[in-house]
Formats: structure tokens, sequence, C-alpha cells
């Protein structure tokens, strides 16, 4: 079995190389691979750690993902749309409050009206912060012509997850028809690429069925598709979805915690100079899962901004944290003081370092 210290010193890895990260099992050789991703942190993207205020617009979908909690066969959830003013009110207090960026989040919907909606909101928040807020869609599968439209209008990065890059795999938590095929998320992500998006994606861990090969083809995926931000998380149940149904295959929450953190960590050492977000989804694991995936490599927060009403209908999964307070993730870290060194950034766009240097790489100006 190869060991874990040549493998960290080698300049790329291998699939071999990330199975073998991905499947230690002792304390020590998992301190070796922090301690080695803190230190690629350190020296490619620094010890900042960007915010960005999330905003769940809507908790309508065209998908009927079958792990997801708002899928569009769930008749158990309220539906809901923030009106234009809610949407506005909640940028105005993520920009009175020093954030950098915003995140529209919502369900996956093509209708001319969401497109408009989604259009008109990224034009009035580039208008309240007299252009100073950043703003990150994630909003699902769209046209080309979309994602320029919203491009031009004034949004800057994209996330779209691909959940799963092993097609078999993939279409044990999607259904297999042509609104969920796994090669238009791939065709969608290039599709943003070329429109000048900063461009993130990312998966599950943890799902039924998955394997550290299936991980480490996901992070491989990543690398190739030579995306600027990951946004990857624990899978965690939800009982109104068919994927419930396999919950006694999953791994205790301790285990998907401990593999979440190690993947983060993993995917800093593959790709040293992009933005890794703490997904919230980690502290429905931990109180803390959140700064543990801060001091394991990520360097993106997203603190919930949606109104109090609408948060316990934006349930993707169970257990969701921070349904009372929009900031007290915030309110947390300062009073915990625990990110040994790392600097919450207000303020600042917090850009991919990886895009201006892919950017560069084109021969054009970042």
């Amino acid at each position: 079995m190869p060991d874990i210290v040549h493998i960290l010193d080698k300049e790329l890895l291998t699939r071999e190389d990330l199975i073998r990260l991905l499947t230690v099992t002792s304390k020590a050789e998992r301190d070796l691979i922090f301690q080695k991703a803190a230190k690629v942190r350190s020296e490619n993207v620094g010890k900042n750690v960007y915010l960005r205020g999330l905003i769940e617009f809507s908790n309508r979908c065209e998908k009927n993902c079958l792990y997801c909690g708002i899928r569009t066969g769930n008749a158990q959830v309220e539906r809901y749309c923030l009106e234009e003013d809610e949407v506005i009110a909640c940028a105005q207090h993520a920009f009175e409050n020093n954030y950098g960026s915003v995140v529209i989040q919502s369900g996956e919907r093509t209708n001319e009206d969401f497109i408009i909606k989604i259009d008109n909101l990224v034009r009035k928040i580039k208008i309240l912060s007299h252009g100073k807020l950043g703003i990150t869609l994630s909003c699902g599968d769209q046209s080309k012509e979309t994602y320029q439209r919203w491009f031009d209008s004034g949004a800057h990065r994209y996330l779209l997850r691909f959940e799963a890059s092993d097609p078999d795999l993939y279409y044990k938590i999607h259904p297999n028809n042509k609104k969920h095929f796994l090669l238009n998320r791939l065709n969608s992500l290039q599709y943003l690429k070329e429109t000048g998006y900063q461009v993130g994606s990312g998966m599950m861990i943890g799902l039924p069925g998955q394997t550290p090969e299936n991980l480490a083809d996901d992070l491989l995926m990543l690398k190739m598709l030579n995306v600027d931000m990951v946004g990857m998380g624990p899978y965690i149940e939800h009982k109104d979805t068919p994927l419930f149904e396999k919950r006694d295959q999953l791994l205790p929450k301790d285990e998907r915690l401990a593999l979440s953190l190690l993947m983060i960590a993993v995917l800093r050492i593959l790709m040293p100079d992009i933005n890794i977000a703490a997904a919230t989804a980690l502290d429905s694991l931990a109180d803390d899962g959140r700064m543990q995936a801060i001091c394991s490599g990520a360097n993106v927060l997203m603190p919930n901004f949606t109104p109090l009403k609408y948060r316990e209908n934006y349930f993707l999964y169970e257990n969701k944290p921070y349904l009372t307070e929009a900031d007290a993730l915030i309110k947390k870290i300062n009073e915990s003081g625990n990110l040994n060194g790392y600097q919450i950034k207000f303020g600042e766009w917090g850009d991919s370092k990886h895009f201006a240097n892919r950017v560069k790489g084109l021969g054009f100006d970042s």
C-alpha cells in the first residue's frame, strides 16, 4: 500500500492516489492530509474566508431528483417564491452589513417568467449596491441564451452541481429522463464557462451505494471540468423522498462528516487555487461542521439571509441548521474564535484565484 507521505509529496495525484487518501483509517494519516491541505491553502489562497449572503428565492422546481426535499413530486412541502421587494431587502441587509457577495439560489425552472424575475433581481441588486455586491446564481440548467442574459445583467458566478459523475450512481439518485440527463448538466457547465462566469460545481458525499472510487472520480471530474469553485457536502436524507428508503445503507453521521472533511482537504491539494464552500449541511452533522470545513481547506461561508418565515420550506434535507437567526453563523464564529488563524473578510468579493489564472491562461485580462 502506497505511503501517505510519498503521495502527499507528489506534484500530480493519480486516481489510485486519491482513493488511497480517501480511505485512510488512522488519525495520524488523516492529520498528515489536513496539514498538507492547510499548507497548500495558505500558499495559494491565503487564510481569508469570504462571505456570501444566501437568499433562497423559491422552492418551486421542475426537477424530480430522488434525494431532494423540494422535488416536484413532493406534495408535502408548501411552495413559495419571494416577492421582488423581499429579495431586495435581503440584498440591502447584506450590503449594509458589509458582505461582499450574495447568492440567489432556487429550485430549477426554465419558464420565461422565472428568467425575467432573476434578470430583474440581478439588475436591481447591482443598482442598490452601486455595483459593489458580487452576485452568484444557483438556479439550475438553463439555455445558453439565459446564462448570457443573466451574465450581461451583472451575475458573475454560477454554481451548478453534478451531484455524481458516475452514470450508474447518477441515475440511482435522478430519474432517467430528458429533464435529468447527466450530459445536459455537463453541457450547462460548458455553456457557463463559455459565457464568462466563474463556474462552480460539486457533488454529494456519502450517498447510498457510493464508493471511494466514485468519490475519486468525482474529484477528477472537477479537475477535468477545470472549475473555479466547488460546493460539495454530505448527503443527508429527507423522509419525503424516494431515496429515504435506502437510509439503512448510509454511513453514520460522524463518519459522513469525517469523509466530507477529508474530501475538502484532498480537493484543496488537488486544485490548490479554487474557492471551496463550507456546505450548510455540515452543520447538520456537527454543531461546528462548517468551522471544521474551514480548517480542512474551505474558504467560503454562506450565512442564510432568507426571511425566516420561508426557511422551513426550503428543506432540501432533514435537520437543516439556522432556522431562527439570520446571522447565527457569524455570531457563533465570533463567540468561539475558533478558526485557527483564518480571517473572515467583509466587503470583498473573494473571487476565485483559479478563475483569474484560467482567464490569463487563455490570453485575456482577468
